[in-house]
């Protein structure tokens, strides 16, 4: 018998996968090259789920004979350790970033005179629509808390952005760019207390009550499925942080970030230019463990923000603080910094690697805007968090507009900054009607075929 070769992800079963096993099936042994979360993870959002479930339901198909991981995007290490007979690949990457992926399968395939199959698309239901209908349901409390672990795993850089509001939590969770390794998206969301008081036309001085904070949180449930971080600021006292942990985690939450301050709270931006007192190392720690005590699951995580280069308490400071943070039992460590450059935080991300038992580290970028999320992943920073730039690129864009219409005396000369009305009615479709379910399955009938004998030259020079 001859071998097959089928490289997927396998998240979200459609008959499109159903249908390429089944004509695979008529040509040999089918070996299903299934990507690894870590593989997965480097070009699209995290897969609903994990490797060994994916795995399980792709060995039973019937006509699958073996299952086996694919480290990577590049089949190459598979493609040489196999020696198939047959690569099928639905006819969608001739452009694009997998373009040059295909051309490797290609010229390697050409060294054992194997064969690209290159079945058409089928229309129908697919896993980008199964993805827009999950978005549209949503999620549970507990699939979306456990995201973020899942995501430390196996993604090395994590991506989030603030919202405060579910329009801009529909942002956060859609917005998308195509880039030369894949496409790019925001992994999670940033619930900060700065934006969300703002918003409300209040100081940002933990006014705002948890109740209300919590109502913001559910709008953003609402229109999300990605991970949540909850800006926590102090905490408050122990007593009241472990009802915080709760609340949180029966949301369905993914983490909370507590700093290590007391007294009345004030941006640490203003530094050391308003008064902001640090709590004591022994008194801080004891709050992180009774916030871990009060956990009911092992999925949410408490991060511990540091306070010491902000307040100008110096390097030693900060890094006794982390190993201390780190022993009463957080999750994370953020290092925070009010620099115009990073190189605070980078002598930080050093001195902390010497550390014997780390956590993942988190920055967040908003003085030092030009670090780069590689710079600062090559410094072992795991989280990146962009917290408040949603509100803050669209306050001045509001009040052009409005300016723009005293000025004139009409909205006319405005209308090309806003979205039209009816983009934003249909911004965010109702429960239950993603068109493209909406209608029922079409099943494609058998799609016709083309073969690239990849030992033929002249066939493969004119690909």
């Amino acid at each position: 018998m001859k071998t097959v070769y089928i490289a997927m992800s396998a998240d979200l079963i459609t008959p499109g996968h159903v249908n390429i096993v089944q004509e695979a099936r008529t040509l040999g042994e089918v070996v299903i090259g299934l990507l690894t979360d870590d593989a997965i993870a480097g070009y699209q959002r995290l897969p609903y789920m994990e490797y060994e479930q994916r795995k399980v339901v792709m060995e039973n198909i019937v006509g699958v004979k073996e299952v086996v991981p694919q480290e990577t995007l590049d089949y190459i290490p598979n493609l040489k350790k196999i020696k198939p007979d047959y690569v099928l690949h639905r006819d969608d990457w001739n452009t694009g970033v997998l373009r040059e992926t295909r051309q490797r399968v290609i010229d390697t395939l050409k060294q054992w005179g194997g064969e690209l199959i290159e079945p058409q698309y089928l229309t129908g239901v697919t896993s980008t629509s199964l993805n827009r209908a999950i978005r549209e349901v949503g999620t549970t409390p507990q699939m979306r808390m456990g995201m973020l672990k899942r995501m430390l795993e196996v993604s090395p850089l994590i991506r989030i952005i603030e919202a405060h509001s579910g329009l801009t939590g529909l942002i956060a969770e859609t917005a998308r760019v195509e880039c030369d390794n894949g496409v790019r998206e925001f992994d999670g969301i940033w619930m900060s207390s700065l934006t969300d008081s703002a918003v409300k036309a209040k100081p940002d001085i933990e006014y705002v009550d948890i109740t209300s904070r919590m109502n913001t949180v559910s709008d953003i449930l609402e229109t999300t499925t990605k991970p949540i971080i909850y800006d926590g600021d102090t905490g408050g006292f122990a007593e009241h942080f472990v009802f915080m942990v709760r609340t949180l985690e029966r949301l369905g939450v993914s983490a909370v970030i507590i700093e290590d301050k007391i007294g009345l709270k004030k941006n640490s931006l203003f530094g050391t230019d308003v008064e902001q007192i640090q709590d004591d190392i022994e008194h801080f720690a004891h709050k992180v463990t009774c916030g871990k005590h009060a956990q009911v699951t092992d999925d949410f995580m408490i991060i511990a923000r540091i306070e010491s280069l902000i307040l100008k308490a110096g390097m030693d400071d900060a890094l006794a603080r982390a190993q201390a943070y780190i022993d009463a039992g957080v999750d994370g460590i953020m290092i925070h910094s009010k620099e115009s450059t990073a190189h605070e935080v980078l002598a930080f991300c050093k001195e902390y690697a010497t550390f014997d038992d780390r956590v993942p580290l988190v920055t967040v970028p908003s003085t030092y805007s030009n670090t780069t999320e590689d710079e600062l992943a090559e410094a072992g920073v795991r989280i990146v968090i962009y917290a408040n730039q949603l509100l803050r690129s669209a306050y001045p864009a509001m009040v052009d507009v409005a300016r723009s219409i005293l000025r004139n005396g009409r909205a006319a000369e405005a209308e090309d900054r806003c979205m039209p009305i009816k983009d934003i009615i249909g911004l965010i479709p109702e429960r239950g009607m993603e068109p493209s379910l909406a209608r029922g399955p079409r099943l494609a009938a058998k799609a016709s075929t083309k073969r690239v004998q990849v030992n033929d030259i002249s066939t493969r020079d004119s690909l």
